[in-house]
């Protein structure tokens, strides 16, 4: 029996190893979601979540001083799929920029950090709904001999707090 905190665990582990997710604001999904690159702040499991991004960029045209915010992700390989709901703000932090900058970063700004167009994104979590992948070959070996898929699917799936 898989636990909600295997299942969390697990999330965080590909999100830090994927990072791509789909961005948007809860009052405008799903029109507002855009691919962004999720960045994280040390090695703990937790937020905030940070995106470097324009100040041209769709998402913030909506964005208040603080709004709800959601994101879907996939691991690469399939394994992990999750909804998570937070709080996203504006952020000018500077040595947050410094700590996250990196190379595939700064291909997108040819201002370097001091870019007047860059800005970036916190998205603080508070919940998620995580799901890891049921299948595998014994569960295809049961639904061949007859057996309930559902039943290893059950315990794949977690509702928890990320706050």
């Amino acid at each position: 029996m898989t636990t909600d905190a295997e299942i969390t665990s697990a999330f965080w582990k590909h999100l830090r190893a994927d990072r791509t997710v789909m961005l948007g604001l809860e009052a405008s999904a799903p029109t507002s979601m855009r691919p962004m690159t999720a960045q994280l702040d040390g090695d703990e499991d937790q937020g905030p979540i940070w995106f470097f991004t324009s100040t041209d960029a769709a998402i913030l045209k909506g964005l208040q001083s603080e709004d709800l915010a959601i994101f879907t992700f996939v691991s690469k390989g399939h394994d992990v799929f999750a909804t998570v709901h937070g709080h996203m703000t504006r952020s000018a932090d500077r040595a947050t920029v410094d700590r996250l900058w990196n190379k595939w970063v700064a291909a997108w700004y040819e201002g370097g950090k001091d870019d007047p167009k860059l800005i970036l994104l916190r998205f603080d979590p508070a919940n998620a709904e995580i799901w890891r992948d049921g299948s595998s070959l014994l569960s295809g070996l049961k639904l061949l001999l007859g057996g309930d898929p559902k039943a290893d699917a059950k315990d794949s799936v977690a509702k928890v707090s990320l706050s």
